[in-house]
């Protein structure tokens, strides 16, 4: 790609890659630091430039240190014998005539897997 005299210099580019990955910036958007750059005084780019840049060295991503959170550990119920575990369902049977429903209430022993009532 010809030069055009207005395209940045690889060190004008590694100047805004340095600023974009300063201690103070670390958790703006490109948006934010290049307004207070240009608030301090420091026109480096403009800054789809500098979203460029930013994307070309792979940075193009959230910048905010975000929470992580682990895994949430599914509830496993064991029984080793009858009786001990018991699960429960409802069930909404239709009924003889139009609008006429039945409620099954349903406990179920998880080790036999039968009804205990």
């Amino acid at each position: 790609m010809p030069d055009n005299g207005q395209a940045l210099t690889a060190a004008e580019r590694a100047q805004v890659l340095t600023v974009i990955n300063s201690a103070q910036y670390a958790d703006l958007a490109i948006c934010q630091i290049w307004a207070r750059e240009l608030d301090e005084g420091n026109y480096r780019c403009s800054m789809s430039s500098m979203y460029r840049i930013a994307a070309a060295a792979g940075q193009s991503r959230e910048r905010r240190r975000l929470a992580t959170h682990s895994a949430k550990v599914k509830p496993e119920l064991l029984a080793d014998g009858p009786s001990q575990v018991w699960t429960w369902d409802i069930t909404k049977l239709r009924g003889p005539g139009k609008g006429v429903w039945y409620h099954l209430y349903v406990l179920i022993d998880i080790y036999s897997r039968y009804n205990p009532a």
